[in-house]
């Protein structure tokens, strides 16, 4: 079949083959296809689309984004199409041109609620819970009562402190589907649970009706784990949670010692030659990026540093390493022998500094300073030196057996698939462990180490260390966090409110039995516990 002149029942029959050729991963096949239909059909938004898809499984998201801007010029006023492009544009970090064009997608979805729920997950994207939450509304305005939209009404509640909107929104959803486990999961995460206000009963007797999927299971004993630990009930507690990490790691196809031997690829290869600033030892002053495993003090850190008048949080950005993966994959094509780490020593890595600084900049405005608080960047903190000589990196560190249980008892949902099972999180804190030590060896003095125990138990005096290390001045607004409106859309968000303690100080020794394959596992690689 001549592909550039077929009919237009040909040229959808054409795209259909194209986009299943994608789902099957035959990428070059689907690319002969547009090709051939741009030749004398560039003019058709179907055909602009499906280019703009290939070009986005090839990773090229600027090719994606012209075709993009063709099909909506070819089909103006199409919210799809305009939220698509708003996407691809935040893919970009254009967020500053992503926030106008969903917007635009709002406005020209009038009453379609789905849209304006999809716009609401655009803006959670973003890293913008209080526009999110504004959308959704707008959604609910039509009528909607959607569980899903629901879900995530609650969910920019919760980000946001509204508790009383988000309980409201999980009884709505409950009602409608009484085994969702992520609503009830969530439902008990909203504060902490008390003898006299609990859903223990409530839990039980669901888990005992049964639930159609695991995932949907293992949230609801996840959430009986939270609410029996409120209550100090450790051993009900410790039971639930191991039932639920097992189910939810049974779903998981995640590969531990290879995720471990990557960390230990960067420490071979990352050595300090590698590392050695570039153009300008000037380039990123104003980036601070906070690290550290999960659940170690990290939003805690983030909130009372972004109380400083000069200081502004930008959440946990992907940025930094989609930039480093980005460049690197172009490396590996054009040197398939050699895998992404080697791959990430060779980039450009003044240019990657510049472009992350300019993505950052759309999101943080003018301010002198600005905090990127993504844990898994510690992976990146020899990376980060080389691009941005002059930002600051602040480590939390925490007692390895509490470090520990407070990541296992979080349920993550698809990310860090290695807090599920003792042992998995044992090989992947010890790698931790050694990566951490190796930057702190190749960079002498470039990363502070921060201790959660120091931070809650001396304030001033650490956060004095902090401002120190930043070239910022002291000012006690850092020291009144809890008075900090900004959401957080972190597992952490109703903790970082209730003002900082020092309750979870040891908190693993009431489960030290459940935890022995942990302890035993650290402790056979020389890991001081403290007893």
């Amino acid at each position: 079949m001549d592909q550039s002149n077929a009919h237009p029942a040909q040229r959808r029959q054409l795209i259909g083959s194209a986009f299943e050729a994608l789902r099957q991963g035959r990428l070059t096949d689907a690319q002969s296809v547009a090709l051939a239909l741009l030749a004398d059909h560039a003019d058709d938004p179907e055909v602009r689309y499906l280019a703009s898809e290939v070009c986005l499984a090839d990773d090229d998201l600027e090719g994606a984004l012209a075709h993009l801007s063709a099909a909506c010029t070819a089909a103006p006023g199409q919210p799809q199409l305009l939220l698509k492009q708003a996407r691809i544009l935040l893919g970009l970090r254009r967020r500053q041109e992503a926030t106008a064009m969903a917007l635009q997608a709002a406005d020209a979805a009038a009453g379609d609620w789905r849209t304006l729920w999809m716009v609401g997950q655009f803006f959670i994207a973003n890293h913008d819970p209080v526009q999110a939450a504004a959308m959704y509304a707008r959604a609910q305005a039509t009528g909607q009562a959607d569980p899903n939209l629901l879900y995530d009404v609650a969910s920019a509640a919760f980000f946001t402190g509204d508790t009383d909107l988000a309980q409201a929104s999980l009884d709505q959803l409950l009602a409608q589907s009484p085994q969702a486990g992520h609503a009830l999961h969530l439902r008990s995460n909203l504060q902490r649970q008390t003898e006299s206000s609990n859903h223990i009963a409530d839990l039980e007797e669901r888990l005992q009706r049964g639930f159609p999927q695991e995932s949907a299971r293992a949230a609801c004993l996840y959430a009986l784990a939270k609410e029996h630990e409120d209550l100090g009930q450790a051993e009900a507690s410790f039971a639930a949670l191991t039932r639920g990490a097992s189910l939810q790691r049974r779903q998981l196809q995640y590969d531990s010692t290879g995720e471990c031997a990557t960390l230990d690829r960067i420490r071979e290869l990352w050595t300090a030659a590698h590392i050695s600033p570039g153009e300008s030892a000037a380039a990123g002053a104003e980036a601070i990026f906070v690290v550290g495993l999960p659940r170690t003090g990290t939003t805690l850190l983030e909130r009372m540093l972004g109380n400083h008048p000069k200081v502004r949080p930008a959440g946990e950005l992907m940025d930094f390493a989609q930039l480093l993966g980005s460049a690197a994959l172009k490396q590996r094509r054009q040197h398939p022998d050699r895998d992404m780490v080697e791959c990430s020593l060779q980039l450009d890595y003044d240019s990657l500094g510049r472009e992350y600084l300019r993505g950052a900049r759309e999101l943080v405005g003018d301010a002198p300073a600005f905090i990127d608080k993504m844990p898994a960047n510690f992976m990146y903190c020899g990376p980060i030196h080389r691009a941005l000589p002059a930002a600051r990196i602040i480590h939390l560190t925490r007692d390895p057996m509490d470090a520990c249980y407070a990541v296992y008892k979080t349920l993550f949902y698809q990310a860090y698939h290695y807090s599920y099972d003792l042992r998995e999180l044992a090989d992947y804190y010890l790698a931790y462990r050694r990566l951490m030590a190796h930057w702190h060896a190749v960079m002498p003095g470039v990363v502070l180490d921060v201790g959660y125990e120091e931070l809650v138990q001396d304030q001033e005096g650490q956060m004095r260390r902090v401002l120190s290390h930043c070239g910022l001045e002291w000012d006690p607004q850092v020291l009144a966090h809890d008075t900090n409106p900004a959401p957080s859309t972190t597992a952490s968000a109703a903790q970082v409110r209730e003002g900082v303690h020092d309750r979870s100080i040891g908190r693993w020794r009431a489960h030290s039995g459940g935890l022995s394959p942990l302890r035993e596992r650290l402790a056979a690689a020389g890991i001081a516990i403290d007893d």
